[in-house]
C-alpha cells in the first residue's frame, strides 16, 4: 500500500522537461512532478519571462532544481542545445500547444501550418531529439484533448493537430519500446485556463461543461498532472501508446 512519503520520493533523483511548462497546466505538471521528489525539473517556454521566474522559484521551494529553457522546441538546433544542457532525461511531458481558433471555413493554409507545427510537428521533433538522451524505463507523455475525436466548435485545426498527436503517440510507443521508452497521452475535458480567453463565448462554455460533466465539475490542472505523474510512474509501465480519457465522464453523454 502507498503512503503519502512514498509518493513523495515516487520520482526521486528523476530529471523532467514539461514543455509550456512556465504557466497553467505545464506549471502543475512541473510543480507535481517537484513534489513527488523530482531532482531537476526543466521548463520549456516561448515569451513569458516572468511567469518562468516564478514556476522556477516554486520549484525550488519543493525541492527542484529548475532549468528555464527559452524558445520554440520546433527549432530542431536550438532543442538540441536545450536537451544538451539537461543531460539524460527521466521524463518528458509535450505540454506546450497553441492554435488558430476559427470555423474551417475561414482559416488558411498559413493557419493550417502554423497549428500543426506547434502542436504535432513539435511532439515529433521532440521524441526524435530526445530520444537518445531517455534512460530506460524513461517516459513522454503527450497532452491532448477531447477535440481530437469529437468535433467542437471553431475547433478544427487544433482537433486535428491533436489527432495527429495521438497517432504519433502510438507509433512512437511502439518504435521506442525495444528502449524501454514509454510514450502516452492525456487526453482531457475543458480546463478553465488563460488559453481559453481565445474563445469568444468562454463563459457559456464553461458553464455548459460543468453542468453536462457527470462528475459535477470541470477538469482541474491539478487531475492532469496527476494522470501525467502517473502515466510516467513504474505503476504505469505496461501503458503504452494510450490516451487516457480525463474528462469527468463528460464524453459518455450521448
Amino acid at each position: 500500500m502507498r503512503t503519502e512519503a512514498s509518493y513523495a520520493s515516487r520520482f526521486a533523483g528523476a530529471s523532467v522537461l514539461v514543455t509550456g511548462g512556465s504557466r497553467g497546466i505545464g506549471r502543475e505538471i512541473a510543480l507535481t512532478f517537484a513534489e513527488q521528489g523530482a531532482r531537476q525539473v526543466a521548463i520549456g517556454y516561448l515569451r513569458s519571462d516572468g511567469a518562468a521566474k516564478e514556476t522556477a522559484a516554486a520549484l525550488r521551494e519543493r525541492g527542484a532544481e529548475p532549468v528555464l529553457l527559452r524558445g520554440n522546441i520546433g527549432d530542431t538546433a536550438r532543442l538540441e542545445a536545450m536537451l544538451d544542457e539537461l543531460g539524460e532525461l527521466d521524463v518528458v511531458v509535450a505540454n506546450a500547444a497553441t492554435g488558430v481558433i476559427r470555423p474551417a471555413l475561414e482559416l488558411t493554409e498559413k493557419h493550417w501550418d502554423w497549428t500543426m507545427d506547434a502542436n504535432a510537428r513539435s511532439l515529433f521533433t521532440l521524441a526524435r531529439v530526445a530520444a537518445p538522451r531517455l534512460s530506460p524505463g524513461s517516459s513522454i507523455v503527450a497532452l491532448s484533448s477531447l477535440g481530437s475525436t469529437r468535433v467542437l466548435e471553431n475547433y478544427v485545426l487544433v482537433g486535428v493537430s491533436k489527432a495527429a498527436i495521438e497517432a504519433l503517440v502510438r507509433y512512437l510507443a511502439v518504435e521506442l519500446a525495444p528502449k524501454d521508452v514509454r510514450v502516452n497521452a492525456v487526453t482531457a475535458g475543458l480546463v478553465d485556463t488563460d488559453a481559453l480567453e481565445h474563445f469568444p463565448d468562454r463563459q457559456a462554455m464553461l458553464d455548459f461543461y460543468r453542468q453536462r460533466t457527470p462528475a459535477g465539475r470541470l477538469v482541474a490542472a491539478a487531475d492532469i498532472a496527476g494522470v501525467v505523474s502517473f502515466l510516467a510512474s513504474p505503476e504505469a509501465a505496461m501503458i503504452r501508446g494510450q490516451s487516457i480519457i480525463l474528462d469527468g465522464g463528460y464524453s459518455l453523454i450521448a
